[in-house]
């Protein structure tokens, strides 16, 4: 088995073993346990099941996890996406009151537009066209995102109507429990513990547990829900309205940023890129989104996209695809184990976001320093992506300053045609979308 999985996943060509995949992989699933509980939550506030939905959400999480472990080979997990789904509940049928069925099928018409985008080679075009600095800065600006996610997690930061944001409530123990999970989490890596990241969430996890903040009754095992309410329940026709174009759209923008955002950024971390920043195997990985943002209308759940939570795991050492195959089968298990995936709170994992957070801030060095031009739209695209709390609105933000600068500076010969495209398409979704 050891070889075939090294034939397999060309682990020690990586520089990785099977026990680093494994961990990285567990990893990885308890930094991003947190959506097989909050996406029935946001999605059941639009009338959906959330029996069905919690089944649906950890059974496409598997399948589109291990596609990109078997057939990419890469270290990246999926789910269906927070804030995308956020948008599906609360916009589409909370604001614009369409039924969630009809919502179900403006995703799958938005995903087959996805599956064509992936197959011809146009997605590849739109990532390699991207400049270095930018790339750098998307992989930054996810760090900075997930900084402030984690810090929110936490209980150290929190929302605030005159300074957007404030110090939360320190007299409570799990600001306190995070923060010393990160310190440990911190020291662990530097000494070179396997694991490090692991064995901070599940400390944080038990002392939390002692101290009563966190709740277990010791449950373990509990059946699957009825996945029937929400299966093949969408309604392509309705969506097929002239006036679900815009919404149609708006899932199809999203996803493909956030996905490529995500993608570079992971890839980044994990030293995937070649010398030309370009991502191998990219037409693969965004086949394997596309189909699985696909499947997951089908079976009653929004977008599905590649997961930042991803860079824990590399950062625990996962570099091959036996990390999203580990997750994959962790996503079908967690079917039976709901009791115990509720007892792993989000206090516990956000002192691994925020060392990842770190980690991924980390190629802010190598941006061109000399070249206003170029690290100004890098700059504004990592301080964007965690203000708006979307990474695609940050990526948008960045395009349009780039292509602006450059052509205001008498340097348009130095932004592709592509990116030009890309700035007026940003530029159109956020006056018009």
């Amino acid at each position: 088995m050891k070889v075939w999985l090294e034939n397999r996943f060309n682990l020690t060509e990586r520089g990785s073993t099977v026990r680093k995949e494994l961990t990285a992989g567990l990893t990885t699933f308890l930094t991003m346990i947190y959506i097989v509980i909050a996406n029935p939550q946001i999605l059941s506030d639009a009338g959906m099941d959330y029996g069905a939905v919690f089944v649906a959400t950890c059974l496409i999480s598997a399948l589109a996890t291990l596609g990109m472990g078997l057939f990419v080979n890469y270290p990246i997990a999926l789910a269906p996406g927070m804030g995308i789904n956020a948008f599906f509940s609360f916009t589409v049928v909370g604001h614009l009151g369409y039924d969630w069925q009809v919502a179900l099928g403006a995703v799958f018409l938005s995903s087959v537009i996805f599956v064509v985008l992936s197959v011809l080679p146009v997605r590849r075009w739109i990532v390699e066209a991207i400049p270095r600095g930018l790339k750098l800065a998307i992989s930054a600006g996810i760090g900075f995102f997930l900084g402030i996610i984690s810090l929110k997690n936490a209980g150290i930061i929190q929302g605030n109507e005159i300074t957007l944001v404030t110090m939360g409530d320190l007299n409570t123990w799990t600001p306190w429990l995070s923060l010393t999970g990160f310190c440990v989490i911190v020291v662990l890596a530097a000494r070179g513990v396997p694991g490090a990241t692991l064995l901070g969430i599940l400390g944080v996890t038990g002392l939390g547990i002692a101290l009563g903040i966190s709740q277990w009754d010791g449950s373990l095992l509990a059946l699957p829900p009825d996945p029937m309410p929400t299966f093949l329940q969408l309604d392509i026709g309705g969506a097929l309205k002239l006036g679900l174009i815009v919404v149609i759209l708006s899932f199809l923008i999203v996803d493909i940023f956030d996905t490529t955002g995500t993608l570079i950024g992971v890839s980044q971390q994990a030293g995937l890129l070649d010398q030309q920043g370009r991502l191998p195997r990219m037409n693969r990985a965004m086949i394997v989104d596309s189909t699985a943002t696909m499947a997951g209308s089908l079976a009653g759940t929004s977008p599905v996209t590649s997961y930042i939570e991803s860079a824990s795991g590399v950062a625990a050492g996962g570099r091959t695809g036996l990390t999203s195959v580990t997750v994959a089968f962790l996503f079908l298990g967690c079917l039976f184990f709901e009791p115990l995936a509720k007892s792993i709170p989000a206090y516990a994992t956000a002192p691994a976001i925020l060392f990842v957070a770190c980690l991924m801030a980390r190629p802010l060095g190598q941006l061109p320093w000399d070249n206003l031009t170029e690290y100004a739209a890098a700059i504004v695209t990592v301080i964007a992506i965690p203000l708006t709390y979307s990474i695609s609105d940050g990526i948008g933000f960045g395009f349009i300053t780039y292509a602006a600068v450059k052509l205001l500076a008498g340097r348009w010969r130095e932004c592709s045609l592509v990116m030009y495209i890309l700035a007026a398409v940003f530029m159109g979704k956020f006056l018009f979308l």
